[in-house]
């Protein structure tokens, strides 16, 4: 793809949580390595596990902004809480341009009534930019992971792929906005 550059993990990173205990300014080891290229891209995307741990600190430590996908269940309300906390201790401590750019529904399944009542009870609790665009849950976004491709290259049309796009254009519009 023109213009774009991935980085993939794999397994070996695993270890890193442990080799990273021993190492002086643990928190900066990817911000040390992002700011030797950031001059060269327009954006970077860290995809971060949904866990908390060095590997993520890391993460935060290296960006302006995090954009906080949350699954339209019941259990992706009880981290929220603990994300947001973190997100504060990082800026306080590690990383005070930190700011958390806004939270993007994902897996949202307009036919149960929890996937509405999550929406809700975020946009009613929350002091956040909350996107329009909401990711559906969707068979063709399931599948895209195993046949190696994109969603984008597997089928463009389907439904996730389309809301992906939709969320892509909301991000770089609300980015100009600020510019």
């Amino acid at each position: 793809v023109d213009n774009l550059d991935i980085l993939p993990s794999n397994i070996n990173l695993s270890g890193a949580e442990i080799e990273l205990l021993g190492i002086n300014d643990r928190e900066y080891v990817l911000k040390k390595q992002v700011d030797l290229i950031s001059e060269n891209y327009d954006f970077i995307i860290i995809d971060c596990p949904p866990s908390l741990n060095m590997l993520t600190i890391n993460a935060m430590t290296t960006a302006d902004t995090v954009l906080v996908p949350i699954q339209c269940e019941y259990y992706a309300l009880e981290g929220l809480s603990q994300l947001m906390h973190t997100v504060e201790l990082v800026k306080e401590r590690l990383n005070d341009k930190l700011e958390i750019e806004g939270v993007v529904f994902t897996m949202y399944d307009a036919r149960t009534n929890l996937s509405l009542q999550v929406v809700e009870n975020v946009k009613n609790n929350l002091n956040q930019t909350v996107y329009k665009t909401i990711i559906p849950r969707n068979v063709r976004l399931a599948e895209a992971p195993s046949h190696g491709k994109p969603v984008i290259y597997y089928d463009s049309k389907c439904k996730g792929a389309v809301a992906y796009m939709e969320l892509a254009e909301e991000f770089i519009d609300l980015e100009e906005d600020i510019i």
